[in-house]
């Protein structure tokens, strides 16, 4: 079933769901099951699953010489998303990037999730590699999410790349895209971000999922602000729990996000990162509360593969 179907038939009810990270290759596929397990009592509808970015990795050949390699270290998105599907009888929506990937390429990912009955994806740029300063598109590859909507939307008509044939079993994926609420960190200001949101939405975008932040007023503000533009679609929330110290530094770093005074200050005053989980549980609760109150369709967890934050805070909120 769609997302947007989902949402539909909770009649106005919040939803819960969240998203995981493939195990690093080479690990066992349990540890993942079992912190989804504990979070299945929430009856999620959907669970998504991220898509990493490639990587280099040098290896030693001897005599100081070094060979670069690229590879991906958390292949596996589809499977997984074919075995949770399997295992909970829930849908799932993978993370279909333009970074590292040809049209081609990405063509034949969305021909498989049809044919596994996948319903949902969510098209992502997608970061910059980490010895990138910014974003370079693979060469024969979507530059920006707009352009991968529009190859979706384009396979949902059942047009594909180079080839005309008669198609008698079309794909209807919903498709999800990402909003920022405190705007993309590339982008000059939120007025421009959401031109660009827009952009994806008239290209065929059926939600919006943002990412996260810790100030509810930021949310309520896009939300007004993507609807006075226009868009129509859900905007679902995304939450992160603070989790260790480092998050305090790390996050705005990566995301380009401001944390309310009052989070840092009790952060600031945490002994031990047990502590600090502590914070991050109860001020998630009431982010959660509030969201909810205001009607919001889905409250969607990161939980960086990791349950046992987000089963407490679902515990309150649901």
């Amino acid at each position: 079933m769609k997302v947007t179907q989902h949402i539909e038939k909770a009649n106005g009810n919040t939803l819960f769901s969240f998203e995981i990270i493939p195990p690093q290759k080479g690990k066992s596929i349990q540890e993942l099951y079992d912190n989804i397990d504990p979070l299945m009592e929430f009856k999620p509808p959907f669970i998504d699953v991220t898509t990493s970015r490639e990587e280099y990795i040098y290896i030693d050949k001897g005599n100081g010489l070094l060979d670069k390699k690229l590879t991906r270290m958390r292949p596996g998105t589809l499977g997984i998303c074919a075995s949770i599907k399997h295992k909970y009888n829930v849908d799932t929506v993978p993370h279909v990037l333009c970074g590292g990937f040809t049209k081609e390429e990405t063509e034949y990912l969305l021909v498989d999730c049809n044919y596994l009955g996948i319903d949902n994806v969510m098209a992502l740029r997608g970061d910059a590699m980490k010895d990138e300063q910014y974003f370079i598109p693979k060469a024969g590859g979507n530059d920006y999410a707009v352009d991968l909507v529009k190859q979706i939307s384009l396979l949902n008509q059942g047009k594909y790349l180079h080839e005309v044939m008669d198609v008698d079993n079309k794909a209807d994926f919903c498709i999800g895209v990402a909003g920022y609420p405190e705007k993309h960190l590339e982008s000059p200001s939120l007025q421009s971000d959401l031109k660009r949101l827009k952009e994806k939405v008239d290209a065929g975008a059926d939600y919006v999922v943002t990412q996260m932040f810790f100030d509810n007023s930021k949310y309520f503000n896009f939300v007004d602000k993507a609807r006075e533009m226009g868009i129509t679609i859900p905007i679902i929330p995304g939450i992160k729990p603070i989790a260790v110290q480092r998050h305090l530094q790390v996050l705005p770093q990566i995301f380009r996000i401001d944390l309310p005074e009052d989070l840092i200050h009790e952060v600031d005053k945490c002994k031990n990162n047990a502590e600090i989980r502590q914070v991050g549980i109860e001020w998630a609760i009431q982010q959660s509360l509030e969201l909810k109150a205001a009607g919001v369709p889905v409250l969607h967890y990161y939980s960086m593969g990791k349950s046992e934050n987000i089963r407490q805070i679902a515990s309150k909120v649901f």
